[in-house]
């Protein structure tokens, strides 16, 4: 109820959150710095795609997270949590990064929407796994410190892909959040 403490965690739990947590929100990071929006303005600037074309774009893009749930579910059962999140994850990083060199609208899209149905993956992985390694008195507590954790990260993200758009280059949110992806993932593994 309301004014009950929050469970006490045993140590080994208190030193895995506190490791996952850092970890997710480095995720979250990168993730922050390809907001839709950001996405869609490379989009327009880069190849002058109309706001319609967009809208298909993003629409195919989250059927295609949608989707990835489920392919999850599947993955992991025939390879484990933690070989999904991080075996789906890589690809989906690799791609994002090779979008800029795309010199077509329709081979960047493609690219993109290929992505599309890796990058989630890691999402219901991500959150079996936490709550598989702590005591289920513990799960609550848990996930809601990884997800505090990494909505804080997502939201500070924007502000350096925005700066790092205009300082750098067009192109530079998909880099950056790709390689910063790429760290996280050989940082869970």
């Amino acid at each position: 109820g309301i004014g009950q403490k929050p469970p006490s965690l045993s140590p080994a739990s208190r030193k895995m959150l506190t490791r996952f947590a850092g970890i997710s929100s480095m995720d979250s990071f990168g993730g922050g710095f390809l907001t839709s929006a950001l996405i869609s303005y490379w989009f327009f600037k880069r190849f002058g795609a109309d706001e319609a074309l967009i809208g298909v774009i993003f629409f195919l893009a989250r059927a295609a997270n949608a989707g990835s749930y489920l392919g999850a579910i599947a993955l992991a059962r025939r390879i484990g949590l933690l070989n999904t999140m991080v075996w789906t994850h890589v690809p989906s990083n690799l791609l994002l990064i090779a979008i800029p060199f795309a010199l077509t609208l329709s081979v960047a899209v493609a690219l993109f929407l290929i992505r599309e149905c890796l990058v989630e993956m890691d999402i219901p992985t991500r959150q079996s796994y936490l709550v598989s390694v702590v005591h289920p008195s513990e799960r609550t507590f848990a996930t809601g410190v990884v997800n505090v954790a990494r909505t804080s990260a997502w939201a500070i993200a924007p502000s350096f892909s925005g700066y790092a758009m205009s300082a750098l280059s067009l192109s530079a949110p998909l880099y950056c959040g790709g390689l910063i992806k790429l760290v996280y993932d050989g940082l869970l593994y």
